[in-house]
């Protein structure tokens, strides 16, 4: 079934008019523990009907900036063909001049994504939220495994992660000094906020692991982890880095949804708006 994101009207939601892109990804196939993020984009978009298109932190209505949903993307077994595919329709949409959005799916996704970014605007940075590290050099014999997608956005620009609180020891080793923000650190701290964005270049591509989420507040992850972030931390966090650089584009991605909660795909649909609302407000 085709849903157009926030479920707007067809003026909205035209590719020819909209400067904004939603690309859907269904793809599952590297996940290690629980399975169904290949479910995730259809739950999103499913959700994403039922929210109110004002925004009432900042007074404004993204979606007339026209938001067009594109078809999901056909994935692959393989996870470095799926990438390929990605970074390929990513691309074409950047060279129109889009905003590109890609939800996930699981995170090995990202790297199509990323690449095609980083080509557009080579100077840009990467930040990652999210729970683990994700800095492998391979898992389960794949580079491209969900677990390994960082280390390989490491081999084609600068990366900053942040809300980390689980890694394997192996990852230690590739963790760059001053550019991963541990999640202990953050509650402590008392300007982590500033601290994270002054590592960040002028343009930031953003890619979002909803687990960066406490699980109390996003239990519908592959791979929940506790001591998260909360909803108005991260939307913060995500604010102040829309209004001192400039967002090239994101992902959300790793929503497993369940059919007896339905609240975290809300929430995941809710999160994309919102990041949208920040990074368009006042160009109305």
């Amino acid at each position: 079934m085709s849903i157009n994101y926030g479920g707007l009207p067809e003026e909205f939601c035209r590719s020819d008019r909209a400067r904004i892109v939603i690309l859907p990804v269904p793809y599952d196939g590297t996940s290690t523990w629980i399975k169904g993020a290949d479910r995730g984009p259809q739950a999103i978009l499913e959700a994403s009907v039922n929210m109110e298109l004002y925004d009432t932190e900042t007074g404004t209505q993204v979606y007339r900036q026209g938001i067009h949903t594109d078809i999901a993307l056909g994935v692959d077994a393989d996870p470095g063909t799926t990438i390929g595919r990605l970074e390929q329709r990513v691309g074409t949409w950047l060279e129109r001049g889009k905003f590109v959005v890609c939800l996930g799916g699981e995170h090995s996704i990202s790297l199509g994504s990323i690449r095609a970014h980083i080509k557009q605007f080579p100077d840009a940075s990467v930040l990652q939220l999210d729970a683990h590290a994700d800095l492998r050099q391979e898992y389960n014999g794949s580079p491209f495994n969900h677990a390994c997608v960082m280390a390989r956005a490491a081999e084609v620009c600068q990366i900053t992660q942040a809300g980390i609180r689980s890694m394997d020891v192996s990852e230690k080793e590739r963790i760059v000094p001053g550019r991963c923000f541990f999640m202990e650190d953050m509650r402590s701290g008392s300007d982590w906020m500033g601290a994270i964005i002054s590592t960040l270049n002028d343009r930031v591509y953003l890619t979002v692991d909803l687990d960066v989420l406490d699980p109390s507040v996003m239990p519908s992850t592959g791979t929940p982890e506790p001591g998260g972030m909360d909803w108005y931390s991260l939307l913060a966090l995500i604010r102040k880095v829309a209004n001192e650089r400039e967002l090239i584009g994101f992902d959300v991605v790793e929503l497993c949804p369940f059919d007896h909660n339905r609240a975290p795909d809300f929430l995941a649909a809710k999160l994309i708006y919102k990041v949208l609302t920040y990074r368009f407000s006042g160009t109305e």
